[in-house]
């Protein structure tokens, strides 16, 4: 038989609650990131994984930062948070006459936003695009720092045909 102090249950029972609340918060940490939808599957699942690992530590200096929900198509660095998303949709905004962005061998759309820019890939498969924002001038940087990672997803068949001038 077991003699408990009166109220040490309680306390167990308090201290046990606050632990799992501390480490649900702790796997709760990180920008909230949307992941694209819907998920790609196949081999631009397989080409999503495989950019993940090939991603720098660093963009513009900054570190890797915990993405919610963690996923293999999400990434972020710094604060505020550059994001990249793999496998979405082309943009609208592509046309035959877009003025493209060609870094180390990778062509970006850009798209200016509120607070920033949003950056496109073209004629790579699956679709990536990268948010930077306004605090990171000029933008366009943060490609310098990916598009190594980036020119190993496979290039598109057919390519779509913008102009890069």
């Amino acid at each position: 038989m077991t003699v408990v102090a009166p109220g040490t249950g309680r306390a167990a029972r308090l201290v046990a609650l606050t632990c799992l609340t501390v480490a649900l918060t702790a796997c709760s940490r990180g920008v909230s990131v949307t992941v694209p939808s819907p998920a790609p599957e196949g081999a631009a699942a397989y080409a999503c994984a495989e950019l993940k690992g090939r991603l720098p530590a660093l963009i513009l200096g900054k570190p890797t930062t915990a993405t919610t929900p963690t996923s293999t198509y999400t990434s972020a660095w710094g604060d505020p948070t550059i994001v990249l998303r793999c496998g979405v949709a082309m943009p609208a905004a592509l046309t035959a006459t877009s003025q493209l962005l060609s870094v180390n061998g990778v062509d970006w759309l850009p798209e200016p936003l509120e607070r920033g820019y949003l950056f496109t890939t073209v004629g790579r498969a699956p679709v990536i695009e990268v948010s930077v924002p306004d605090a990171y001038q000029p933008e366009s940087d943060a490609l310098v720092d990916l598009s190594d990672a980036v020119a190993g997803v496979p290039v598109s068949s057919p390519a779509p045909s913008p102009s890069s001038s």
